[in-house]
């Protein structure tokens, strides 16, 4: 599913226009990236839980030269499945 069909089943569910769904559904991304991008966690009960985590600098490998390379500390976007999306996929 790409986000067009997201927008369409969300307006179908919810009883939205698409125009109304995709702007839903744009103000929760940004909401979530602005808080995500502030450090703060995101907890979406049953669903998940964005956060930002540091990674550590380490040395890695070039693949197409073999070379060893310090790769640098960096911030990642980490997502913990909710209890309820993990049981829908099994």
């Amino acid at each position: 599913m790409n986000k067009t069909e997201l927008i369409d089943a969300v307006a179908a569910k919810a009883g939205l226009s698409k125009v109304d769904a995709r702007k839903a559904l744009e103000a929760v991304i940004t909401t979530v990236s602005t808080e995500v991008e502030k450090g703060e966690k995101v907890a979406i009960l049953g669903f998940g839980t964005f956060s930002t985590v540091e990674k550590a600098a380490r040395r890695g490998v070039n693949p197409q030269t073999k070379q060893a390379i310090d790769i640098p500390a960096r911030k990642v976007v980490k997502f913990k499945v909710g209890a309820e999306l993990a049981k829908a996929a099994k």
